[in-house]
């Protein structure tokens, strides 16, 4: 032996030094860094789409400790519904079209990049009020257990009057 680095090997090669990198995300930055991640892997997700004219279709993509990820499709008119997941939280991101969400009284148009997060007991409807059909990804934590539906009043954009908002 001639030298430290015959004697202690490379030290730029020290991957055993160096903390594991995390197999799942356990904040919510990371979750909503894992939906970009897979947002991005449009040749990943792509071929699994199916569009269904009777249902709203879904198809689970992935599942890690207390997560699952869903990949989800839209065609124009197809909805949740008003609903909350529970005790899961969340992050969804629209990956092609877009899609209306309906929450607190508000109306938001999530257009393809769109990211949104929400914590447990968020009540919303997501609805593809477009002309054309619309592909999500949705991730929760823990997994999506439950789903409860809630009474939907009618919502209104805030122009009609009267019976017209009654109407709608």
């Amino acid at each position: 032996m001639n030298s430290d680095v015959e004697i202690a090997g490379d030290p730029l090669a020290v991957p055993h030094l160096l903390p594991a990198p995390a197999d799942h995300p356990s904040t919510v930055a990371g979750f909503a860094g894992l939906v970009r991640t897979l947002a991005a892997d449009r040749a990943r997700w792509a071929p699994l789409v199916r569009f269904d004219p009777t249902v709203r279709w879904y198809h689970r993509l992935r599942t890690g400790p207390g997560y699952e990820v869903w990949l989800l499709s839209w065609l124009p008119g197809q909805g949740s519904g008003t609903h909350d997941h529970g005790p899961s939280s969340g992050v969804f991101a629209v990956l092609e079209g877009e899609l209306t969400e309906r929450a607190r009284g508000a109306r938001r148009t999530l257009r393809a990049g769109t990211t949104q997060v929400f914590a447990p007991g968020y009540v919303h409807e997501v609805v593809n009020d477009g002309l054309t059909p619309a592909v999500s990804v949705h991730v929760y934590f823990p997994g999506l257990t439950e789903m409860p539906m809630h009474c939907s009043v009618p919502f209104t954009t805030g122009r009609e009057t009267g019976a017209e908002a009654l109407a709608t």
